[in-house]
């Protein structure tokens, strides 16, 4: 068991210190949760940018870990169960900038971490959900006091309607 108390996780891989924004990492991590291993590649493989290839070998990473533990293992039986881009130290610098100051600098890195999960002959789309937040509704007002209301002026309407001549 790995990652938390309440959930079961097959293998687990974890990247620190990568030199690239945990911004620019969570823009390719985010469509590959919740799919397969075999899908999130064949993501992997059609995306062009610079995490790309530090996300491919940690992905494999855990497979590899995963495979270890059951040698009967494909993947296509294993899905991403969690996949972050955490946010390092930061390196500070300053760089100069007009009239004699110094701006700072902040080269960010990441840590990345994932954790794969046994499908169970499920398929992706078959599993929860990842757990959101609870939003709240908006109330809604009686329909006989809503149409009672007049049309409200705008900034809009009061600027840009002609005046009569007179």
């Amino acid at each position: 068991m790995i990652g938390n108390g309440n959930t079961h996780y097959i293998g687990k891989a974890v990247v620190k210190y990568v030199r690239m924004s945990p911004r620019k990492v969570r823009y390719v991590i985010k469509p590959l949760r919740h799919k397969t291993v075999a899908e999130a590649l064949v993501l992997l493989s059609i995306m062009n940018r610079r995490a790309v290839k530090t996300i491919n070998k940690a992905i494999a990473s855990a497979f590899a870990n995963a495979k270890q533990k059951d040698a009967t293992l494909t993947e296509a039986q294993a899905v991403i169960g969690h996949l972050t881009a955490d946010g390092g130290p930061m390196w500070k610098r300053s760089r100069a900038a007009a009239f004699g100051r110094a701006v700072p600098i902040h080269k960010r890195i990441s840590h990345i971490t994932v954790l794969l999960d046994r499908t169970n002959g499920r398929t992706p789309r078959d599993l929860p959900p990842p757990a959101q937040k609870a939003q709240r509704m908006p109330q809604q007002q009686p329909v006989a006091a809503a149409s009672a209301k007049k049309p409200a002026v705008t900034l809009k309407s009061k600027l840009f309607t002609r005046r009569k001549a007179a």
